[in-house]
């Protein structure tokens, strides 16, 4: 069936190590589910799927909207804990910045693979992504939480983020359609000031309808802004999660920042509508609080009960695996289906894909389609888990 819809990879040969003792397990935990789900949504089944793997029309929310942001609220997290780590072993800002924008550049790269492949087709190849927005993001939140580390002006840029992306969507003329509200609906799919840009910069180079209407892009250039802000709440956490402050202290203020986020998200959300293809502003503070809710659920049982320091490790482990290696894992995912669609082999008479005829022959079986497609998303999954998993058995970690 044909798909719906990051520590990183390595440039040089990998290199051994192990985990400090101080590493933030639940931060692991979260990253691991994060990218687990992430691999399950993107390779759903197709059609006859349950309405939670996918994603929303337009405005609106499913728990696969939570995916993408949650993983940018990781990078926003540890980039705090990576420069503090680094500068506490003597490396200075300015290599830290250099290798801010290698690994970025790489990333960006990366994307550009996972786009293309097998057979990178120029006339209408796609320059936006996943992997080239955290590139983005990272670069962006990277650089500058070495040039200021502290905390109010996170919280400035974050709020100029949220209130100019707003003003932009809200009241800034969408060139030959007119002011929203006023002449156009708010956040209309096809007439809004981030889809006209997109199709000025990248013209028929985009996801959506790419080859005959030309029509938007979910990862395109003006909403990077939100989602620099999503990065933004994760480094805002980071820092608090670095505080004196005792665990259970610290539980109680992921617990006030989760109550925070989704309260005053969906109150935005009366006039600015919760959309993900878009990324608008009360999206981000919905989707960082859900976010929140899973890292609080995970630091409470990693940090402050200890599950997975040494006992009742199972509960925790799975994510730790698919947390050490996560960009090796989603490309990984997005690469080997990608290949196996464009490998045909003829059955009953018909040319097919590898996965078509593994699909048909397996999981159509099973009588309801929801569970049919999961069943297909899951296998996606753990088999995604196996290179990751024989990485971490070895303690090996690949690094950009």
């Amino acid at each position: 069936m044909p798909k719906t819809l990051e520590k990183p990879i390595a440039t040089a040969a990998p290199v051994e190590m192990k985990a400090p003792s101080s590493r933030l397990l639940s931060l692991d935990v979260l990253r691991g589910v994060t990218i687990a789900f992430m691999i399950m949504v993107n390779n759903n089944g197709g059609h006859g799927s349950w309405w939670f793997m996918n994603h929303a029309e337009w405005d609106g929310l499913t728990p696969t909207d939570l995916v993408f942001p949650t993983f940018l609220f990781v990078v926003g997290l540890t980039t705090v804990f990576s420069v503090e780590a680094r500068l506490r072993r003597g490396a200075t800002r300015s290599q830290l910045a250099w290798h801010t924008l290698q690994r970025a550049a790489i990333l960006f790269l990366f994307g550009l693979i996972v786009n293309g492949f097998p057979f990178f087709r120029m006339a209408h190849y796609r320059v936006y992504g996943v992997l080239q927005r955290i590139a983005i993001c990272y670069l962006i939140v990277g650089l500058f939480y070495l040039w200021d580390r502290r905390v109010w002006t996170k919280v400035a840029a974050l709020a100029g983020c949220l209130f100019g992306y707003w003003i932009l969507v809200r009241w800034v003329p969408v060139p030959g359609a007119g002011v929203p509200v006023r002449d156009i609906p708010l956040l209309d799919p096809n007439q809004n000031l981030v889809a006209w840009l997109d199709r000025h910069i990248f013209p028929y180079h985009l996801y959506e309808d790419w080859v005959t209407h030309n029509t938007r892009d979910p990862e395109g250039l003006l909403s990077d802004i939100p989602a620099i802000g999503t990065a933004l709440l994760g480094m805002i956490t980071a820092l608090w999660l670095r505080t004196q402050r005792a665990l259970s202290q610290k539980t109680l203020g992921l617990v006030a920042g989760t109550v925070f986020c989704l309260a005053s998200g969906y109150f935005w959300s009366i006039w600015l509508p919760l959309n993900k293809k878009m990324w608008t502003s009360s999206y981000v503070l919905v989707a960082a609080g859900y976010s929140l809710v899973v890292l609080t659920l995970a630091y409470w049982a990693v940090e402050q009960r200890g599950i997975g320091k040494g006992k009742a490790n199972w509960l925790v482990w799975p994510w730790l695996v698919f947390g050490s290696n996560a960009i090796l894992a989603y490309m990984f995912s997005e690469v080997v289906p990608s290949g196996l669609e464009n490998i045909t082999i003829t059955s009953a008479g018909a040319h097919i894909s590898v996965i078509a005829w593994l699909y048909m022959h397996t999981y159509r079986h099973i009588p309801d389609p929801g569970w049919s497609t999961f069943a297909y998303s899951v296998t996606v999954c753990a088999v995604c888990f196996i290179p990751v998993w024989i990485l971490y058995r070895k303690k090996i970690f690949l690094k950009v």
